[in-house]
């Protein structure tokens, strides 16, 4: 009887790890959309946390609805980060957007980024775009040429 019984703890075992798979498979897409759950709640929190530092008011009710970060942005009066005021001002600089993140201390990826809209600069980063926007051409030259 010893291979009746082997053969039927292979069956057991073959039959447990066809259902396991199974299951785990179900948790797999759960926990894909609570990490897609998860990126949208950090994205509204970041935008929120932008507006707050922004010193734009907002009334309980306008917060209630959700906020995607493109309309957050299009809907501030304060203007947190424009990017196509960005490109156009690296551009009148007569910047690359290399040269543009060796000033600003970032990647030309961040640069690219930022100009096409992907992704909003963090707080640190806002405060040197601002800075860089108060330099003339020939400030910002000598800048990159340190």
């Amino acid at each position: 009887m010893g291979t009746f019984d082997t053969f039927i703890k292979k069956e057991m075992s073959r039959v447990a790890r066809k259902e396991i798979r199974a299951e785990l498979a179900s948790l797999q897409r759960v926990a894909k959309s609570h990490r897609s759950e998860i990126a949208e709640l950090r994205q509204k929190i970041k935008t929120l946390e932008a507006l707050q530092n922004s010193g734009v008011r907002h009334s309980a009710q306008s917060l209630k609805v959700p906020l995607t970060p493109r309309d957050s942005v299009a809907s501030s009066s304060a203007g947190l980060f424009d990017a196509t005021a960005f490109a156009e001002h690296r551009k009148h600089l007569g910047l690359t957007q290399a040269q543009m993140a060796k000033v600003l201390e970032a990647s030309a990826l961040s640069i690219y980024k930022w100009e096409s809209g992907r992704v909003h600069p963090r707080a640190a980063q806002l405060e040197k775009i601002r800075a860089l926007r108060k330099l003339g051409k020939r400030a910002v030259l000598a800048k990159l040429a340190q």
